[in-house]
């Protein structure tokens, strides 16, 4: 898969089981792939820098961060894993890929783990920019992709003076507590105008965010902001 022979290749085998198929030892201590992935996601996102920095010597800190930010979402991570085979690979218990959406990224950032372990930082490093990256990412398409709509959302309110709120919070109804829901509202001048969900405060945030974006364009949210200001106004006349 990788184009390589491990070291140690038990590294490898629990990188790839998820924490819905772990693996329970006589001390009562369960074994699955949350610490390698631990480790994977700060490999992937040093590498990541790196790599975007090489790439674009001209650009700026913004640039390259909102860059890295769309190559490490767990929506790019997860579509590598499934290029790659890894999907076919990953250990769970049956009906964890509904509840756990990101379970392939997740296993895509432990392999990146196992590997540093077991190969060492320049080998991952050759390894994500020049086998995965090189061959599997569009930097093009990345670059023109729009993804962090918080970010968006919370430069236009700045923009037009308006002050925005993201209220989130874990989803009361949700029926899987192994596997936490998160809600999120927004609010922009006290108003409601967007809401989403997703498996952590950041995805949901961004979810409502997008609702945003969705709903209406920057003029007529823009128009729409003014209306309530006036009438606001008038209220507090009266």
């Amino acid at each position: 898969m990788f184009g390589f022979v491990p070291h140690n290749i038990e590294l490898y085998k629990l990188a790839l089981i998820h924490k819905s198929a772990s693996l329970v030892l006589e001390d009562g201590r369960s074994i699955n792939n949350e610490r390698l992935e631990y480790l994977g996601d700060a490999v992937i996102e040093a590498v990541t820098s790196d790599y975007i920095f090489i790439e674009y010597p001209d650009r700026d800190e913004g640039f390259m961060t909102q860059l890295r930010s769309k190559i490490v979402s767990r929506q790019s991570l997860n579509a590598l894993a499934e290029r790659l085979g890894l999907d076919q690979q990953v250990i769970a218990t049956h009906g964890a890929g509904i509840s756990q959406k990101h379970i392939y990224g997740d296993a895509f950032e432990a392999m990146m783990g196992a590997i540093y372990l077991d190969q060492g930082y320049d080998f991952v490093n050759r390894l994500l920019i020049n086998r995965i990256y090189a061959r599997l990412l569009d930097l093009e398409a990345l670059t023109r992709s729009e993804t962090d709509f918080k970010s968006r959302l919370i430069e236009w309110c700045q923009k037009n003076h308006y002050q925005v709120l993201f209220r989130t919070g874990p989803e009361k109804d949700a029926s899987a507590p192994n596997h936490p829901v998160f809600y999120c509202t927004v609010l922009v001048d006290g108003m409601e105008v967007g809401h989403g969900i997703g498996d952590s405060k950041k995805e949901a945030e961004q979810h409502a965010a997008f609702s945003v974006s969705q709903y209406m364009t920057d003029e007529q949210c823009a128009s729409l902001l003014d209306r309530m200001d006036r009438l606001t106004r008038r209220s507090a006349d009266r």
